[in-house]
């Protein structure tokens, strides 16, 4: 009998996106075929500790829910005073029942033996150490298969100023944007907002570089607003842009999946039940509407696909990206606003739903990302890692 492939799935993580994580975690682990893989749940806490085991995913939800209502502490040592996990000198083979727990501290070495005994890691990472390059270095070192982009598109896609200074070179349609690190907002407060004043105006957006979900994100519709906004952008970024308002338009996604030759998956339109798809609007508003396809007219949604595809490649992407547009009521012109490399697979996400609705299932979905993960590592096997010099 051939032996099933060990997959390890990676969620939870040091993010202020850890809860979204665990919701799309438990989507993947519930329509993940167990006939087909043997699933191996890894749980990262806020505090950086790994808990191994079928009960992570169940413990790092329980503890989500407690500090949601208060009642909660950083995840780590309380987890060992309790005795809910054992900490070992040798983590054992992936996959047994009991929890054991890995430190940061030992994450170095701890990591690469649980690693070793995978055959493809799945990160479900939303946010900073996922989603930006972090656990794709970790996963390269440790010469492991994984799902979605590398080390470079992960990291660029995840940098929204970094990713528009790609994109404008590309000569993709973006709407005119500015970036101001935390240093410079704080050292010289009236420079920037007359920065922002003569070449962005308002309404803005402002957002923290380096994070999704919405999370710290804020419109800004006036002067009297944006200090308060830079101010919340700034709690978790040094880095911040601002974005000049879309207007009236139409905010359409459209899923890529693939490596060299990548597809897009019909696209589809948000309707937020706010004024902007902020992460209430996201994840506890019931109102929101997806709409798929999207309104858009055929040669439009042609221009979206493309648009993504061609966003895709020049990020350097692979696996899997849901890349964000917002299209003109009135006009339908097209303007690209952000890649995520991964994007969320929870009951109300675009991506699986955008590939559902293409033909694609959400099991066979994830079969396709784990074949392309394997199908990456193989191609990148063939790179020489020595290098002989002519006499």
């Amino acid at each position: 009998m051939t032996r099933k492939l060990r997959i390890g799935v990676i969620f939870g993580g040091r993010s202020s996106e850890h809860e979204v994580s665990l919701i799309s975690a438990s989507c993947v682990l519930g329509a993940i075929d167990k006939n087909k893989y043997d699933v191996v749940p890894i749980g990262i806490t806020k505090s950086g500790q790994w808990l191994l085991g079928d009960n992570a995913l169940t413990l790092l939800t329980q503890h989500a829910q407690k500090e949601l209502e208060g009642q909660g502490d950083p995840l780590g040592d309380t987890l060992l005073e309790n005795q809910q996990v054992v900490p070992v000198s040798l983590v054992p083979i992936p996959g047994k029942a009991s929890l054991v727990a890995v430190s940061p501290q030992e994450n170095a070495v701890k990591a690469q033996q649980v690693l070793d005994g995978l055959d493809v890691v799945f990160p479900v990472l939303h946010g900073t150490y996922g989603e930006d390059g972090a656990i794709q270095g970790l996963l390269e070192l440790a010469d492991v298969p994984y799902v979605g982009s590398g080390i470079t598109g992960s990291a660029v896609a995840m940098d929204k100023a970094m990713a528009k200074a790609v994109l404008a070179a590309g000569g993709f349609p973006q709407l005119p944007y500015l970036v101001v690190l935390r240093s410079q907002w704080e050292q010289n407060p009236e420079l920037v907002r007359q920065e922002i004043e003569d070449r962005i105006g308002y309404p803005c957006f402002v957002k923290p570089a380096n994070l999704g979900s919405s999370v710290g994100i804020s419109k800004v519709r006036g002067p009297e607003e944006l200090d308060g906004a830079l101010a919340e952008a700034a709690t978790y970024d040094r880095k911040l842009v601002i974005e000049q308002d879309a207007g009236n338009v139409r905010e359409v996604e459209c899923s890529v999946l693939g490596n060299e030759n990548p597809v897009a998956s019909i696209p589809g339109e948000i309707v937020p039940s706010r004024e902007f798809y902020d992460y209430i609007a996201k994840y506890h508003d019931k109102d929101s509407q997806l709409i798929i396809p999207a309104r858009i007219s055929e040669k439009t949604a042609k221009r979206v696909q493309e648009l993504a595809v061609k966003a895709f490649r020049a990020i350097d992407c692979a696996g899997m990206a849901r890349v964000d547009f917002f299209v003109d009521k009135d006009t339908e012109e097209v303007y690209i606003n952000e890649l995520n490399t991964i994007p969320g697979f929870t009951p109300i996400s675009m991506y699986p739903k955008l590939w559902e609705a293409s033909g694609l299932s959400y099991g066979e979905l994830i079969d396709r990302l784990i074949q392309l993960a394997i199908e990456r590592h193989r191609d990148k096997q063939r790179n020489a890692t020595s290098f002989k010099p002519e006499q």
